[in-house]
Parts: structure tokens; C-alpha cells; sequence
């Protein structure tokens, strides 16, 4: 997480410039010069830049220099920037005057063009080969780079060389008017790709729907097949295929817009109803007509104790049983001073600390417990020297634990955001770029293993499943990389790229990966962190710090913004974005699933517990699925009475989470009794 107020990162110092000078030319007028003075550079790439303050002689001044930049589309890193979003930003530079010294700041704004790298290839795609008489047969496009990343936002050109043939609208729908030869073709930024047809007489004189059913719930996906049927009853199954449906809401209801999904045959209705499936190929029309009833998922939530943090803002948590048999939970702190606190969470009605723990640093972001409960680590950003690396924890006494070692060499120096423990090795992201991969066997003597760093990007968080890390790098999407699954080759000493996954956001903060056993389908959670509403009708207010009764200021947390994408990453090669949750007015953080339950921390819009059982598709919030929301107001909180779930753990039965203003909380699902209005 990294909290922010606007759109601007303060990167302080990034680099000072190094030349003698005199008192006179310290008090004289100064200006900063920027080589270039107009920045153009690439996505994904980067270009040189230059700053030095110079004062009214023209002579070089020895000074440090803050930038700021728009953090979404640019980063400015030993000289360096890079772009990653596409548009035309500024970055702004401001010399920093020494101490005791007043005056006149000098500062100079750079313009910056981000452009999209050229079109190399132009993918088109089609849900059949064949094409008649009065048919319509809809396209899609995908455009990829030299680098075999995807462009995000495509405007494609279709054209038909015979539109008396077969004609194409601007969405690349083509229908077949008559018999003959027609190549379809799609256009990006210059680059085309062409696909050819046989237009032939339409051969079908029924049609048939196959699958589906005739009731479900909402949320529930349905696949229906359409079936041909040929002058002697035999099956075509390459007709091309238009799907719609037709709406009658229950008396209950009025009916609201677009309350279902129909994607090439797969049905998912939002509202219940009755909702009549059309099947329709050249003349021909079949219905199958579906009950969808409410899905009734929720349950009540109760509240069963705190672990109260009120002087500094929680950030993680890691629940677990530690190996005296009693449980136990740990929990960082934010700007806190570098403090890790000690909870015995065995009876959740009653928590209480049994230990607290200072280490140089200004945040320990995340705490992670090792599954079997040998070791622990937390992380440290801002040491006092610099020297951030992570803490391990000896665990032999869960109440009161021990530090074991450091680790602080290859990157992590540079501040470490997040971690992943597995019973031998730890994963700790290092300055925002890498991940490294410790040896923590022996805890009082980690060394290094290895590490993964993708090429121009971002790191915020790595979670490890089945010897398979999935990094999150926000405009990059998630990172799927081999650490010792084999199938691709890799191994903990050499990470081998499996795939990268972006989508258009381009903020993905945390990645869940999840098999389900139900559908045998691996699905991929992956949470935005959007700091910001800027550009929303309620853009919000606040910016994190306590109320000062002095001044007034303060008292009111900053907004945020966001969802949670759901990724069918079944098939590697072919991952699709098939789902999303998404709450109005709060952004998402951490998340947990287990058992076909999503635990999600929502900042202010709280905890949510989701039903993700069965095939997902569509927006889960509008489908019934959600079980229960717990927002933990707490007057004595940091800032009173405002919920900010940063992290959830589901344990034992009962769901244990953080939040940024009040601390460690647990609560517990009641059994399903009557449905909850």
C-alpha cells in the first residue's frame, strides 16, 4: 500500500547535483536547467534526464533536487524516466534550499509525451470458420507490441473487399448478404490483419438449443450450445450464432436495465425473473425460457473481539498457530515508528497482546508467519540508515518472539514492501523493482537464492502457490513466474517467466490465486489500489493524519477507488477476464479466498465476505453474492469512527482482519437460518 493525497509522488531526494559554490552564488537568483527540457518517451521504456541548478552566472549550485511526477504514467529513477501510461504529463522539479538558508525556491516544469510503442501485430478473432447467406458473424481484434504485451485500448478499422457480399460495421459484426468471396479486415494504427471467407447458401432448415437449464439462481452461469439441423436432420454446429434474451422481471421488482450477461451462449442473470433465451442463425429463432430465482447468500456477521490500535495507523496481519498449540496473530504498523505488536487470538472474544516489538523503521508494511509456524519476518521500510532489508523472527515462544537475523543485501535495502513465507524460503520485494528469494532454513543465517525482476515495472506485492509466484506490478498486471513448479522449468534458484497478464486499469495492487474444485477452473483475484477519485461525481476528501484539536485539520481518511478483477487462468495461454466485484465509493486492498469464499478488505466500504462459488461472470456486487459486510467503527480508532479494513484472514472458523485506524478485529459467520431481507 502507499497512501498519497493527489496525483502527485514526492520522490525526495532522487538526486542532488554535485558542484562547488560560493556564498554568493548560494544567495544569488537561481534556476534549474533540464536536458532535455521537453521529455518523449515510450511505454515501457526509458530516456535520460539531466537537472542542475544554476545560478544568475551561469555556474552550477550545489543542491538537492525533489521531482514529482504523475506515478501512474511516470517514474523518474537514477536519472531516468520512464513511461508507463500513454498521454502528456508533467514533471515537476524543485530545488531544496539548504537548512537555515532563506529564499526564493527555484523550480522548473517538464513536459512529458508517453507514447504507445508501435503495432507490431493484429490478432483477429472469430467464434466460427464458416459464414452463410444472412448470417451475422462478430470479431474481435487484439493489437500486440514488438515485445508480445497487448495493447490495452484498440480503435480498429474493419473493412470488407466485398461488401455486396458480406458487409462489416464499425464493431467488426459482419453480415453475409449473398454468396461469393469476402476477406474481412482489421486496422490498427496501420498494421492489418485479414481473415477470408467462403460465403455459402444457408443450410440449415431448424435450429436447436442444447444445456442451460430451467431454473437457476442469480449469479448462476448457464451454457447453452445452438445446433443447426440440416435438410436430413442432421446437426450443423457451425452456424454462426446470434444470441439475445427478453426480460420479464417478478412482480417483486421494476424492472431494472441490463440485469443479465449473454456472452456466445453463456447466460448470467444479475436480478431474478423470467428471462427468455433466443437462439437465432439467418431465419431461423429457437427459445428456451429460464426461471432465475434470488440467490439468498446472506448471512449475519458478529462481532467477537478487538485487538485495539489507537496512536498509530495497523497496516497487515498473519493469523496462525504457533507451536505451543495456542493461536496467535501479528500486526504491523504504519508510520508508526517501526513497531510489530503480539496478539493471543486463541478465545477471539477475548485478544489480547502478549508482545510488542520495535525495529528501525518508519513502516513495517507486512508480517508473514511460515506455515509451519518455525520462523517469522517482518518488513521495513524508511530505516533511520537507509538499510531496510527484512526482520526474522525466532518463533520457538509465539507470546514473546525473538529477532533471529536481518537481511538487507541485493536491493532490499532499498525499502521492502511485502513479503511471501514458505517453510524454507522467503520472497521479499526489494525497493519496488525485484523480488529475492532467501534462504531461511537456518533463520540466524538467511542467504540469498535468487531473484525474478520483469523489465520495466513496477512491483507492489508476490503471493506463491504450487512453486508458481504471482507478482503484482501494477500497469504490468500480474507476473506468473516458475519458481519451482517445473512445468515451465523453473526453480527456486532459477525463476523462469510463464506469462504476464495485464488489463486496462492498470493498478493491480494484490493477486489471489485460487483452484476451485467444483468447476476445475483456476481463477486469479487480482485487487486494484486507486488512492484517488479524481474525475468521479464524489471525489472525496482527507488525507489520513489524525485530528489536531489545535488546528482543527485533519480527522478525515483520504479516498480510494477500485475493484477486484477475476481472471480464468484455466489455460495459461489463454487467460480471460471473465468477472470483476466492484463496490461504489471504496477501493479495494488485501484479500483472502478459501472454500469458495472471498474475504476482501474494501478500505472504507469494510469487510466483505463473497459468495465465489460455481463459474463467475459478471459483476458479483449486483448478483446477490455477498454474504456480509462488517465495518469496524471505533470511536477511540486512530481517526474515530471511520472503517479502513486494510487485510482479512480467514482462521479456524472465524474471519480476522486489520484496519488501518483501529487495529485487529475478529468476527464469525452465523449459521443460515431464515432468508435476511
Amino acid at each position: 500500500m502507499y497512501r498519497h493525497v493527489g496525483a502527485l509522488l514526492v520522490l525526495s531526494p532522487l538526486f542532488a547535483v554535485s558542484i562547488a559554490s560560493d556564498a554568493e552564488a548560494q544567495q544569488g537568483a537561481r534556476h534549474i536547467v533540464a536536458d532535455p527540457p521537453v521529455v518523449e518517451v515510450t511505454v515501457g521504456a526509458s530516456t535520460p534526464l539531466a537537472i542542475t541548478v544554476v545560478d544568475a552566472s551561469g555556474s552550477v549550485v550545489d543542491m538537492a533536487v525533489r521531482l514529482a511526477a504523475p506515478r501512474s504514467a511516470v517514474t523518474v529513477r537514477d536519472g531516468r524516466v520512464q513511461g508507463l501510461q500513454a498521454g502528456v504529463f508533467e514533471i515537476v522539479a524543485t530545488a531544496v534550499l539548504p537548512a537555515g538558508e532563506e529564499g526564493s525556491v527555484a523550480s522548473v516544469r517538464i513536459p512529458v509525451t508517453v507514447r504507445w510503442p508501435a503495432i507490431e501485430r493484429v490478432a483477429v478473432t472469430a467464434p466460427t470458420d464458416a459464414l452463410y447467406v444472412g448470417t451475422t458473424l462478430t470479431h474481435g481484434a487484439n493489437a500486440f507490441h514488438a515485445d508480445g504485451t497487448r495493447r490495452a485500448e484498440i480503435e480498429v478499422l474493419w473493412t470488407s473487399s466485398a461488401p455486396s457480399v458480406a458487409s462489416v460495421d464499425d464493431y467488426g459484426t459482419v453480415t453475409a448478404h449473398t454468396q461469393g468471396t469476402v476477406r474481412v479486415t482489421a486496422s490498427v494504427e496501420g498494421t492489418t490483419s485479414t481473415r477470408e471467407y467462403t460465403v455459402e447458401a444457408f443450410p440449415a432448415e431448424g435450429l436447436r438449443i442444447d444445456g442451460g437449464a430451467a431454473t437457476a439462481r442469480t449469479g448462476d452461469v448457464l451454457r447453452f450450445a445452438a445446433v443447426g439441423i440440416g435438410s436430413r436432420g442432421a446437426a450443423l454446429d457451425d452456424l454462426p450464432v446470434s444470441w439475445a434474451y427478453i426480460f420479464i422481471p417478478d412482480d417483486s421488482i421494476a424492472a431494472p436495465g441490463a440485469p443479465a450477461i449473454m456472452d456466445e451462449g453463456a447466460f448470467v442473470a444479475e436480478v431474478p425473473g423470467r428471462y427468455t433465451i433466443l437462439a437465432m442463425s439467418g431465419h431461423l429463432i429457437e427459445r428456451r425460457t429460464v426461471r432465475i430465482s434470488p440467490r439468498e447468500s446472506v448471512q449475519k456477521i458478529e462481532l467477537q473481539g478487538q485487538g485495539s490500535v489507537s496512536n498509530v495507523h495497523t497496516s497487515d496481519l498473519w493469523v496462525f498457530e504457533g507451536v505451543d498449540g495456542r493461536d496467535y496473530a501479528i500486526t504491523g504498523t504504519w508510520g508508526g515508528a517501526g513497531w510489530a505488536y503480539f496478539w493471543d487470538v486463541t478465545d477471539p472474544t477475548t485478544i489480547f497482546k502478549t508482545d510488542s516489538l520495535q525495529i528501525d523503521a518508519r513502516t513495517v508494511n507486512d508480517v508473514k508467519v511460515a506455515p509451519g509456524a518455525r520462523y517469522a519476518a517482518l518488513s521495513r521500510e524508511g530505516a533511520s540508515n537507509r538499510n531496510n532489508g527484512v526482520v526474522i523472527l525466532d518463533m520457538a515462544d509465539p507470546a514473546h518472539p525473538t529477532i533471529a537475523s536481518t537481511f538487507d543485501s541485493h536491493g532490499v535495502t532499498g525499502g521492502v514492501h511485502n513479503l511471501f513465507a514458505t517453510d524454507d524460503y522467503l520472497f521479499a520485494l526489494a525497493g519496488g523493482d525485484k523480488y529475492v528469494i532467501i534462504d531461511v532454513r537456518d533463520p540466524y543465517a538467511p542467504t540469498f537464492v535468487s531473484e525474478y525482476n520483469h523489465p520495466d515495472s513496477r512491483i507492489h506485492d508476490v503471493w506463491v502457490h504450487d512453486g508458481i509466484a504471482y507478482s503484482s506490478e501494477w500497469q504490468k498486471g500480474v507476473v506468473i513466474v516458475d519458481v519451482g513448479n517445473g512445468r515451465w522449468g523453473g526453480s527456486i534458484e532459477n525463476p523462469v517467466l510463464v506469462t504476464n497478464v495485464p488489463y486496462p486499469v492498470g493498478r493491480t495492487h494484490a493477486a489471489f490465486p485460487y483452484f476451485q474444485e467444483s468447476t476445475g477452473k483456476f481463477y486469479l483475484f487480482l485487487g486494484d489500489e486507486i488512492l484517488t477519485r479524481a474525475g468521479l461525481a464524489f471525489e472525496g476528501f482527507g488525507s489520513d493524519d489524525a485530528y489536531d484539536p489545535a488546528t482543527g485539520q485533519g480527522g478525515v481518511q483520504s479516498p480510494s477507488s477500485g475493484y477486484v478483477h477475476i481472471i480464468d487462468f484455466t489455460d495459461p495461454d489463454n487467460p480471460q477476464d471473465v468477472a470483476r466485484y466492484e463496490v461504489p465509493e471504496a477501493g479495494t486492498h488485501n484479500l483472502w479466498v478459501e472454500d469458495d469464499v472471498l474475504y476482501q478488505a474494501y478500505y472504507e466500504g469494510g469487510l466483505r465476505i463473497v459468495d465465489v462459488s460455481g463459474e463467475l461472470k459478471g459483476n458479483l456486487a449486483r448478483q446477490g453474492r455477498e454474504i456480509a459486510v462488517f465495518k469496524p467503527f471505533d470511536p477511540l480508532g486512530y481517526m474515530a469512527n471511520q472503517p479502513n479494513v486494510w487485510g482479512p484472514q480467514p482462521y479456524k472458523g472465524h474471519v480476522f482482519f486489520s484496519d488501518f485506524n483501529s487495529g485487529l478485529w475478529a468476527a464469525k459467520l452465523q449459521p443460515k437460518g431464515r432468508p435476511v431481507s
